[in-house]
């Protein structure tokens, strides 16, 4: 079964295909998080400037990873019918195109953590080295779901630095100020739905020696640790409304997005994989309507 692949180029176009090997959307998927990281730890720090550097270090250190991500993973989706259309993989653009870009978005994550302030700039090498780490993980653990659910849940780690390095020096604090409870909550939702989507790779990764939860103890235990990894996200995301002393804004929020996590779990048990593709637009909604509202409620809080 070839499956469903977000990372298809379906235009020839050299801006096009640079945007699906780094999949934009993503980066607009991940850019909440590093905000929501940020009002959390400080709420009265987040000014124009460190807004536009916040934003340019996600996107920077996003295009760094998925373009090396592709490069690491070339043999691999060379050989995976699913994966063959990628603009890598199919050879519309060159790996020379790629490390290009993992350069560039190398300088522009590390500049912008060089102007945000120096705190950020000595803990940006932790992000960077557990992104760029993710596509080795599955070629000897099965764990790489939790990799990169920390990937992303490390981006709220970033956006707490970001505006609390500008208040202090010490470490400690600025380390007390992350929001912790959302950083656990987002990995384990990452990680939840990317199980299940593994699935679609179960033959394939098992043939060639790669691991996943789905292909090293079988499709059913994959998606009873997909239900689990969410139920674990669902108390996160649940107790960190009063924990952060939230408003009915991000309760309202934040309780949508546990129906559209349930939804998924349904869409994916009742259609198998060709659910696939509706849940994980599930997951993006859920990617930008919980922390988007958790923003606008702590905003609104502090402005009226």
């Amino acid at each position: 079964m070839k499956g469903w692949d977000p990372g298809q180029a379906t235009s020839r176009a050299r801006l096009h295909l640079m945007l699906r090997l780094v999949r934009i959307e993503h980066t607009l998927f991940s850019l909440p998080f590093a905000y929501l990281g940020a009002v959390l730890s400080c709420p009265g720090c987040l000014d124009l400037w460190n807004t536009i550097l916040i934003g340019l270090a996600v996107l920077g250190l996003r295009t760094a990873s998925m373009s090396y991500n592709n490069i690491a993973d070339l043999d691999i989706d060379r050989d995976n019918p699913r994966t063959r259309g990628r603009p890598l993989a199919s050879g519309a653009l060159t790996v020379r195109d790629a490390w290009i870009l993992v350069a560039l978005g190398s300088v522009v994550y590390y500049a912008s953590a060089l102007l945000l302030n120096e705190p950020a700039l000595i803990l940006s090498p932790i992000l960077w080295i557990l992104a760029m780490s993710y596509p080795h993980h599955k070629r000897a653990l099965p764990w790489s779901h939790y990799h990169l659910g920390l990937v992303l849940g490390f981006i709220v780690f970033g956006g707490g630095v970001a505006v609390c390095g500008e208040c202090s020096t010490s470490m400690g604090w600025i380390l007390s100020r992350v929001p912790w409870i959302y950083l656990l909550a987002v990995t384990f939702w990452v990680a939840g739905f990317d199980i299940p989507y593994s699935i679609q790779d179960v033959e394939f990764d098992r043939s060639h020696g790669l691991h996943s939860i789905p292909s090293d103890y079988g499709e059913h235990s994959g998606l009873v640790a997909s239900r689990i990894t969410h139920l674990l996200a669902g108390i996160l995301f649940t107790v960190s409304v009063p924990l952060y002393n939230l408003g009915i804004l991000s309760l309202a929020g934040t309780a949508t997005g546990l129906v559209l996590l349930i939804a998924q779990h349904y869409i994916i048990r009742s259609r198998g994989r060709n659910g696939i593709p509706v849940a994980f637009n599930l997951n993006m909604l859920i990617g930008i309507l919980v922390p988007l509202s958790i923003i606008i409620d702590v905003l609104l809080k502090l402005y009226m």
